[in-house]
């Protein structure tokens, strides 16, 4: 007998990507079924599916920023970041096991992390601008976890999966961004103790806040603004790597501290 073709739409697609998150089920992208799936519609399944989140009990607590470098911008054909939601349930501790058993592949990747002191709302804001709104800085790792079989989407598949978002952890060396060179600050990233990548906060769009600044009008143009208190996950650093059983993975920071998650 054959599977019953999905009558595709914004809350069927929801639906689906929470169904594979809840499962820890990865499927085929949702474009190779619903073929006119464009960026809009992607991001109010985006929509749709936090707001589903938040009925079930989690909060919202900030925004992070996907495909931030330019050469991955090249590669999905886009002239600007993702945005996607971060909420309370997606917090994890410094130093604390990942939680595999509930996810699908994990990777981590390093991040420079925001913390927003006043409403930030676009259109027009500048790197100048946006970074008058940040309260404080900190390092961070981001754990991905796309929904989809070996990482492969197109651009709306990863927007309406929230931007593959799973857990973050935040550093514990909390500083003023007037005192620091963000588009110099270096980053060591460790896998079981060796070095594997390298970078500074140039790498996110040549200076973090000209990525806060672009989330901020991006978000706009959907009447959204990032409020006072949210967190933003700036983008990762570098290329995202392989959670390994039983193999710490260390973020060393030039100025912000260190920051460790540990594979199960």
């Amino acid at each position: 007998m054959s599977t019953p073709q999905i009558e595709w739409n914004v809350e069927t697609a929801a639906q689906t990507l929470l169904d594979a998150e809840g499962s820890r089920t990865d499927r085929h992208p949702i474009t190779a079924e619903w073929p006119d799936l464009d960026l809009a519609t992607a991001y109010r399944v985006q929509d749709e599916l936090i707001a589903r989140k938040v009925q079930a009990g989690e909060k919202i607590v900030g925004v992070k920023l996907g495909l931030t470098s330019r050469a991955k911008q090249q590669r999905m054909n886009i002239d600007s970041p993702l945005t996607a939601w971060l909420t309370d349930a997606m917090v994890l501790e410094a130093g604390a096991p990942i939680p595999t058993e509930k996810l699908i592949h994990p990777r981590v990747e390093p991040e420079i992390v925001f913390v927003l002191k006043d409403r930030l709302e676009g259109p027009g804001v500048t790197a100048a601008t946006a970074m008058a709104a940040v309260g404080s800085v900190y390092a961070g790792l981001e754990v991905i976890d796309s929904r989809f079989i070996d990482f492969k989407f197109a651009l709306p598949d990863v927007v309406a999966d929230n931007a593959s978002s799973s857990r973050f952890v935040v550093g514990g060396v909390e500083r003023d961004p007037k005192e620091l060179d963000l588009a110099l600050e270096s980053c060591l990233l460790q896998v079981g103790g060796s070095v594997v990548a390298s970078a500074t906060g140039a790498a996110v769009q040549g200076h973090p806040a000209e990525a806060l600044a672009l989330a901020a009008n991006s978000l706009a143009e959907r009447g959204i603004a990032l409020e006072a208190g949210w967190l933003v996950l700036t983008g990762g650093l570098t290329d995202a790597v392989f959670v390994e059983p039983g193999k710490q993975i260390v973020a060393e920071f030039a100025n912000l501290g260190t920051v460790i998650v540990a594979g199960e």
